[in-house]
């Protein structure tokens, strides 16, 4: 098979490198791809978002499938244009794509068919938004409605917090992703990820995580697109995931084809595992990001046939996949600044070491310069993740591996995986 993968993140670079072991691959293409990625495919220079471009290349290499990574991609309608071309894709139309690209858009979804969520309130204006904190109780969780790369929410324990969030927001913070806001309801609970592929009409759960979304230990200071994951995640058990199936994943795909929009591709579940069981937190239209990278790290089975038949309607043929028994843990490096206006150009040493065969390490934000010197090109810059037979060895496997890495701009936190090493 010829594969064209777009994007150019850590999602994307684990991706590939899972895509790259399958004795079906004949030809890889990745476009933009990022200096990592080099390893495991060729790399094109067009844009994820470049739709015109992309169909161009995938009838050049002639594609047999075409993965979308970002949901960057989805939201400007790029499997539309493949599908119109008649090309396998493997990811949803902009249609299915507004489950991540408007949050108002999903909460009004939900009530339609009854999906268990926070109670909210979408509001066009500041002084509407502000008005509306009085039907809420703090802490305050504050949404820009669009996609803002996982840096659109705050949750602001005092009122005058949580109004400075909206000035922010309505004052073009997030661009127009912040033009409309959504007020929700804080839920009490643990958080957690769970993905499941589509192909129109079946759907088949494919694993979970938990990851850290604020930037500091002990979970302090401003959310992130994702600081840390790892996986199993022990707040899944049996019958925790039995009741996402039922309550979430399942009404979401035939609710969104009920609406004319069936979904092809893999969606990304966030819950809130309260006393009144899961509740919706937020759906992502993609693999999460770092999410993404343990679960292809401890995925046993070839990624490629499930790729395929959620691009050609035959997930009903497929087994249910094979997961490795060992844990599996991603520590992101990130730039100094982040997740505000993170250190750019910061010189990278060793993140091409041999770190051994259960030690992998994802390109989220890099660049090479003209002689070759790996630097920083964005806030969250490499993922460095491991497997082992407990999370405590791998989180150990991961962090001797980021010892060994010369980023003197870079940072990351030291208890990814706290909460399941505090059970055991």
């Amino acid at each position: 098979m010829n594969i064209l993968l777009v994007g150019s993140g850590g999602r994307e670079h684990a991706l590939a490198w899972k895509i790259a072991a399958s004795p079906l691959v004949k030809r890889f293409v990745a476009a933009p791809g990022n200096p990592g990625m080099a390893a495991q495919c060729e790399l094109r220079d067009v844009a994820a978002t470049d739709v015109e471009a992309l169909v161009v290349l995938a009838h050049e290499i002639a594609a047999d499938l075409v993965v979308i990574g970002p949901e960057s991609a989805v939201a400007v309608g790029l499997a539309d244009a493949l599908r119109a071309a008649r090309i396998p894709c493997f990811g949803p139309t902009a249609q299915a794509g507004q489950l991540e690209s408007s949050k108002a858009f999903t909460k009004a979804f939900c009530d339609r068919h009854g999906l268990p969520t926070s109670a909210y309130a979408v509001c066009e204006s500041a002084d509407a938004a502000k008005a509306a904190l009085d039907r809420f109780e703090p802490p305050y969780v504050i949404k820009a409605d669009g996609l803002a790369a996982g840096k659109g929410v705050v949750i602001a324990p005092q009122r005058a917090e949580a109004e400075a969030a909206i000035d922010d927001a309505f004052g073009g913070r997030f661009g127009a992703a912040g033009a409309r806001v959504v007020i929700e309801e804080f839920l009490e609970g643990e958080i957690g990820s769970l993905f499941a592929l589509c192909d129109g009409k079946t759907s088949m759960l494919f694993g979970w995580a938990q990851d850290h979304k604020r930037v500091f230990d002990g979970e302090q200071g401003p959310n992130t697109g994702g600081m840390g994951t790892y996986s199993p995640a022990p707040v899944f058990t049996p019958e925790l995931v039995e009741q996402v199936r039922t309550r979430l994943v399942e009404p979401a795909f035939a609710g969104i084809a009920d609406d004319g929009a069936p979904y092809r591709g893999v969606l990304f579940v966030e819950l809130m595992a309260t006393k009144h069981g899961p509740k919706l937190v937020e759906f992502n239209v993609r693999f999460g990001d770092p999410e993404c990278q343990v679960l292809m790290l401890r995925l046993e089975s070839d990624l490629v046939p499930y790729l395929m038949a959620c691009a050609e309607g035959r997930l009903a043929e497929m087994p249910e996949p094979t997961w490795r028994d060992e844990a599996a843990i991603c520590v992101v490096l990130a730039a100094k600044g982040y997740p505000g206006t993170p250190v750019a150009g910061g010189a990278i040493h060793g993140a091409d070491a041999d770190f051994g065969p259960d030690v992998a390490v994802f390109h989220a934000g890099t660049t090479c310069d003209a002689d070759g010197m790996l630097r920083a090109a964005g806030g969250r810059v490499l993922n460095v993740c491991a497997r082992a037979a407990t999370l405590r060895e791998a989180k150990e496997k991961a962090y001797a591996a980021v010892a060994k890495i010369d980023f003197a701009d870079g940072f990351c936190r030291t208890d990814i995986g706290w909460r399941a090493l505090e059970r055991a």
